[in-house]
């Protein structure tokens, strides 16, 4: 364990469990649907790229980049778009791939605008949700699990853009941000 991190609170284990899980049910519920997966940069790319190879259909890749922390450990509320899509989504069945769901300000915000592309479907997976700091009106049809409202890093998720390597994740020691 990172001699930064003060418990465990998914291990490399159950996290490939729960991508299995998820990619095996987005089999069936996608199954000959043109499916376009979107990875919200950067903390989603680690399960994004785990959860796909388990997808067992034909699908795209697109990424967005957004923010809303600006460098902190709070959402600001405001989001910034950094990176649109590629390409057009148009008639497409679209799957947004989030690492968390927190406040669902940024997932609110991402969802209104490709929905107005005129998508034939859109959900959300998220790796982790945590109902309780939730400020928007939105919620993920697939999550892979619900954690209590503690700061989490790791698997993608970062503090000042740390931990992202960390193959499991963890919550930081008080003295680490404080």
């Amino acid at each position: 364990m990172h001699k930064d991190i003060k418990n465990i609170v998914m291990s490399e284990e159950e996290i490939q469990t729960i991508c299995k899980d998820l990619g095996e049910q987005l089999t069936k519920d996608y199954q000959d649907k043109p499916l376009v997966c979107i990875g919200i940069l950067k903390g989603s790319v680690m399960f994004m790229a785990d959860l796909i190879k388990r997808i067992d259909t034909h699908l795209s890749i697109d990424f967005m980049d957004v923010s809303s922390y600006h460098g902190g450990t709070e959402s600001t509320g405001e989001v910034q778009i950094i990176k649109d899509l590629g390409s057009s989504i148009e008639n497409k069945d679209v799957l947004i791939i989030e690492d968390i769901l927190e406040t669902g300000t940024t997932l609110k915000s991402i969802t209104e605008l490709l929905q107005s592309r005129k998508v034939n479907s859109l959900e959300i997976v998220t790796l982790l949700d945590k109902p309780n700091r939730r400020k928007a009106n939105i919620e993920a049809k697939y999550v892979g699990k619900k954690i209590p409202d503690e700061f989490v890093v790791g698997y993608g998720l970062d503090y000042g853009e740390h931990y992202r390597n960390l193959p499991y994740i963890g919550t930081l020691k008080p003295e680490v941000y404080s």
